[in-house]
């Protein structure tokens, strides 16, 4: 984000969250992967559902774009951003092109 121009001190919660998130959606993805990607449990009355664990990491992919989009890390957000720039004063600008 530092990078980009897009990161704020005020944003660290959020970037927190969101990298929380992506932690628990590999570890979840692995745990899928070891687990031989089993995406139906069986119900009680013999009928098939959808896994728990497929539940849960449709849920954190779709949490992880919403705090991407919101943080600007993918291109689709990243495009409607105007970035601010410093404002260097007349001072500062005269001595950087001494340089």
């Amino acid at each position: 984000m530092k990078e980009l121009g897009t990161h704020k001190t005020q944003y660290n919660r959020m970037i927190d969250i969101y990298s929380e998130l992506v932690h628990q959606y590999f570890r979840l993805n692995y745990e899928f992967e070891e687990g031989g990607y089993q995406y139906e449990s069986f119900t009680a009355a013999g009928g098939a559902k959808k896994s728990p664990i497929v539940a849960t990491l449709e849920t954190l992919r779709k949490d992880i774009l919403a705090y991407s989009d919101r943080l600007c890390l993918n291109p689709k957000s990243f495009e409607t951003v105007t970035i601010e720039t410093e404002q260097k004063s007349k001072l500062a600008g005269m001595l950087s092109k001494l340089e």
